[in-house]
């Protein structure tokens, strides 16, 4: 393998390393809590308030449940 063909593939790892590696860190918010955020900024800002979020329902029990506990 010539060097050149070398160096082009750790280059090519190392941008996809950095670009991996980007992101917010962190626990995702949910649907929910992002509206609920959004209301609570709106509010703050004294801009127009989006509709009140309604909270989510609770998991259904499924057939195969079991098979995952």
């Amino acid at each position: 393998m010539p060097a050149s063909r070398l160096i082009t593939i750790l280059a090519v790892a190392a941008a996809l390393g950095l670009v991996a590696g980007c992101g917010r860190k962190g626990s995702l918010d949910t649907p929910y809590q992002a509206a609920v955020d959004a209301r609570k900024e709106a509010q703050r800002n004294k801009e127009p308030l989006p509709p009140e979020p309604t909270p989510p329902q609770p998991d259904k029990k499924f057939v195969l449940d079991g098979l995952l506990d």
